[in-house]
């Protein structure tokens, strides 16, 4: 309809606070490297609805349904779950990648990946509260923002991951961009 305009709508990204262990969010004082840049999310239902963080995975633009996760360990399975292929994934888990990312050829005694679900990354995007860039874990082989780069997904933190979910929940599916 002629006069009818979309309302756009700006999600809060929640408190501002100090960031501990390197990990980073929508704190002040954070000195952002220069490969993080900051990226938007675009919810296309009845209103369109927009999101800013800033990146810590590959630089690229993506669409897709956008839906979540609110399992509070587990996002190298998660991510490569074949359910989510396509999906721009939310993780509601407040803080990720501080475990980093485990050996993803490793196999078990059977030839089956020993720590993912498939061969692949399946998501088209990741959305998260609050990305931790220097993990420790004894099994870890890189960081979270390396692998996703290292497989071309594009990644977002400083985002109210809750607020998000909340949306989803109140408003149904929706596209992302």
């Amino acid at each position: 309809m002629a006069g009818n305009k979309r309302k756009a709508e700006e999600v809060s990204n929640g408190p501002k606070r100090k960031s501990p262990h390197a990990c980073l969010s929508t704190t002040d004082g954070v000195d952002l490297t220069k490969d993080e840049t900051a990226g938007v999310l675009t919810l296309k239902g009845e209103e369109e609805i927009k999101v800013t963080g800033y990146s810590f995975g590959a630089v690229k633009a993506v669409a897709g349904e956008v839906v979540f996760n609110t399992g509070m360990v587990g996002y190298p399975e998660a991510l490569t779950d074949p359910s989510y292929r396509g999906q721009i994934l939310v993780l509601t888990f407040p803080l990720v990648g501080n475990y980093g990312v485990p050996d993803d050829e490793a196999k078990d005694e059977h030839g089956l990946l020993k720590y993912f679900e498939s061969n692949n990354i399946h998501i088209t995007g990741l959305i998260v509260s609050e990305y931790c860039a220097q993990y420790s874990h004894w099994n870890a082989t890189q960081a979270l923002g390396s692998w996703l780069k290292k497989h071309n997904v594009p990644a977002l933190f400083g985002v109210d991951t809750r607020m998000l979910t909340k949306i989803i929940r109140e408003k149904g599916s929706m596209l992302g961009k």
